[in-house]
């Protein structure tokens, strides 16, 4: 069976730091994109970042320059270090990955259940 599991959310003061985790378990053949999403309330959720297989990235204009994504690929795990983090910040983060399961399946998305930032004034 397939899981994604993050952690590392929590509360934190303006201008602090968090480092997210979220680890991907079960059969898979490949990992393809692994990202995070992020809702805040009375928004839709938003992309705020992704990293390919190969190490590509992508980042919302809004975090450039405070987030960084990377990956482990021996442990199917991606990160997001979020720095000098700003109320606008808080939102339930998603992690999502690309999967493809079976060399006889295509590639399909994966959610995790969303983990809680909050920052404060």
């Amino acid at each position: 069976q397939v899981q994604l599991v993050e952690s590392g959310g929590g509360s934190v003061q303006a201008g602090g730091s968090l480092r997210l985790s979220c680890a991907v378990s079960g059969r898979i053949f490949n990992v393809n994109a692994m990202g995070w999403y992020r809702q805040a309330p009375g928004k839709q959720r938003e992309l705020v970042a992704q990293v390919t297989s190969g190490g590509l990235t992508n980042y919302a204009d809004s975090v450039k320059g405070r987030f960084t994504i990377s990956r482990d690929n021996a442990k199917n795990t991606v990160y997001l270090q979020m720095n000098s983090l700003e109320p606008e910040d808080t939102a339930v983060y998603y992690c999502n990955a690309d999967l493809r399961l079976t060399i006889r399946r295509i590639g399909e998305d994966y959610w995790g259940q969303g983990t809680q930032v909050t920052v404060s004034s």
